[in-house]
């Protein structure tokens, strides 16, 4: 069942592997962190062939933490010892800094990162603005075309940008790559928003959520629904996506279907979710915050089966009964007194 990990050319000379390992969870967030073993896993996740890894100026200490892996190892990497990896991050300008935001403050936060890698260049950035309501986006995205040109950013993305929105940097002659977005089983807004004027433009989804943060796994079948406070804050957010899809009843529906069809590949329910959003048109990537590399043998197997088209035709029916979420990419969140928007965090930029 185990194959190698599947890889994409994201951009021109630019390949990543299909499955990235999530950075989010080593943010503080979801537990305490042991930097030694957050390292050695990383190492292990490499082995394994995920190379490609996810995090951001806002996940508090992480672009540190993987600073410190490419330090450890660099002689391994220099050698070959070790596969080239990818690192993805981003640039999320803090909310109250939005309305008077110059290029000197865009390129300190990108020097910063530079500087916490201990890279040269950035592989890819992906832009994240709060409230398209502020001007000052297109005028941000322009400054990290700038320091492309400078050398400094190898790719741009863009995270949580919806379809009009992405029309607007492209028409501006920002060379976009990529657009993260939160895109699942759950959650299908990405399609309706913004598939076809990327699938136009060559611009690739990056999906999170794609096991809605450990819900949509064999532990929470023929749960009872939980109730507050969760564990940790990826349960917080998806227990809001798991109901703007309908109540727990549909949820377990989904779940009870997802595991009929993991049978068949004598796989796991996550594993169903996560094959789905890698076979969804225009998908280079699905990120999973796997926590550790005991994770590793089931994220292997991705590669190792296809679902077919009566598993997709029977995902697809019991999607069609979804009450949501609706609108555009990231809508829901954007406000601010709205359920998703109150768990949010605005400004991290100074942590």
């Amino acid at each position: 069942m185990n194959a190698a990990i599947e890889r994409i050319e994201l951009a021109a000379g630019y390949s990543i592997s299909r499955v990235l390992k999530g950075g989010w969870h080593l943010a503080g967030g979801h537990g305490a962190v042991d930097t030694m073993q957050a390292i050695e896993d990383m190492k292990a996740f490499v082995e394994a062939g995920i190379t490609t890894f996810d995090c951001a100026d806002i996940y508090t200490g992480v672009e540190e933490l993987i600073g410190q892996f490419l330090k450890r190892y660099k002689a391994a990497f220099r050698s070959g010892d070790l596969a080239p990896v990818q690192i993805h991050t981003k640039y999320v300008p803090d909310f109250d800094k939005l309305d008077n935001l110059w290029k000197v403050d865009t390129e300190a936060i990108i020097d910063r990162s530079l500087q916490r890698l201990g890279v040269a260049q950035l592989d890819l950035v992906q832009f994240h603005w709060w409230d398209f309501n502020t001007p000052g986006y297109v005028e941000a995205a322009l400054h990290l075309s700038d320091l492309q040109q400078a050398g400094k950013i190898r790719n741009i993305g863009v995270t949580n940008f919806d379809g009009a929105h992405v029309k607007e940097l492209v028409e501006a002659g920002v060379k976009i790559v990529s657009n993260q977005v939160q895109y699942s089983i759950l959650d299908r807004r990405p399609e309706v928003d913004l598939a076809a004027f990327q699938q136009k433009h060559k611009i690739s989804f990056l999906n999170y959520g794609s096991i809605a943060g450990g819900f949509l796994t064999d532990r929470y079948l023929h749960a009872p629904a939980p109730s507050p406070p969760y564990e940790n804050r990826s349960l917080t957010k998806y227990r809001l996506v798991i109901e703007e899809n309908g109540n727990w009843d549909y949820f377990q529906a989904m779940l009870v279907l997802l595991r009929s069809i993991a049978d068949k590949y004598e796989v796991g329910v996550a594993e169903v979710a996560a094959r789905w959003g890698l076979q969804s048109p225009m998908v280079a990537g699905v990120i999973i915050g796997a926590r550790n590399q005991r994770h590793l043998q089931k994220l292997k197997k991705l590669s190792g089966f296809s679902l077919d088209e009566a598993d997709l035709k029977a995902i697809r029916q019991l999607i069609s009964q979804a009450k949501g979420p609706s609108g555009p990419v990231f809508d829901l969140e954007r406000d601010k007194a709205g359920k998703h928007g109150r768990i949010m965090k605005y400004n991290l930029n100074e942590k």
